[in-house]
């Protein structure tokens, strides 16, 4: 497993968030009931899975995404490749230099058009050590740090 070189200007407890919240977008299908029935009981709460023009997820997704420095952008985009198997560790210089060709206006397009996209920055964060069960768990030991390389 690499060490922590390279050293990440990405928190990873916002790549988690991002990594949740790209999931939520994944799991969305296109439209299969546009007559809404007068309440989300009545339609058995079917429209929250489905693209609508004022998503919450996507709006959230893209915020995350955008809200990011140029550092943080850079390591997401390169994160999300090495967990796709584009790039390893050894090329993250390259990999960051390569994702500079995303300008920073295009960069929540890009994580919104790239299929599973969760899967392959969770799997390059967990190349590095870092788990999304402890950023779920929230680091319940209190000598453990909510997120760190893991110490098996």
């Amino acid at each position: 497993m690499p060490e922590l070189d390279p050293e990440l200007t990405l928190n990873p407890e916002t790549a988690y968030f991002i990594v949740l919240k790209a999931r939520e977008f994944e799991a969305k299908e296109e439209e299969v009931d546009p007559d809404d029935a007068s309440n989300p009981t009545d339609d058995q709460d079917i429209d929250v899975l489905e693209f609508q023009a004022d998503d919450a997820t996507t709006e959230e997704l893209s915020e995350a995404v955008n809200d990011l420095n140029e550092d943080e952008r850079l390591d997401l985009i390169a994160l999300s490749w090495i967990g796709r198997g584009d790039y390893t560790f050894d090329d993250w210089a390259a990999a960051r230099d390569d994702a500079r060709r995303i300008p920073r206006s295009e960069a929540a397009r890009y994580v919104l058009q790239h299929p599973l996209f969760s899967e392959d920055l969770e799997d390059a964060l967990n190349q590095l050590g870092y788990s999304l069960e402890d950023y779920l768990d929230g680091g319940e030991e209190a000598d453990q740090p909510i997120l760190g390389p893991q110490t098996d």
